[in-house]
């Protein structure tokens, strides 16, 4: 049984390596999806019930960061476009699980 996700918010990783005495830059796309019971990313997954909030911070002309609130922690997502849309899905959803 395969589950669907509710929203989804592209972000990206980025790595930076040394190959052939020259400095190179990869950013690798990834997502961070929003489940009926948990957030899922490429490295974790989040129970809702320990998701405390979203926020985001703008960073320079377009992007920022997409902040996960955690009864763990504070995890940060770089992300290119404004996540506000996956925010306000997540808020509406996280309101139904109460």
């Amino acid at each position: 049984m395969s589950m669907s996700w509710i929203a989804e918010q592209s972000y990206y990783k980025v790595e930076r390596i040394l190959a052939d005495g020259e400095m190179r830059t990869i950013k690798e796309p990834r997502f961070i999806r929003l489940y009926e019971k948990q957030l899922q990313t490429k490295r974790r997954t989040f129970p809702l019930n320990e998701v405390h909030d979203l926020s985001y911070r703008p960073m320079g002309e377009e992007g920022g960061i997409l902040y996960v609130h955690t009864g763990h922690g504070l995890y940060a997502y770089t992300v290119s476009d404004d996540p506000a849309v996956f925010m306000e899905t997540f808020k509406k959803h996280k309101a139904t699980q109460i």
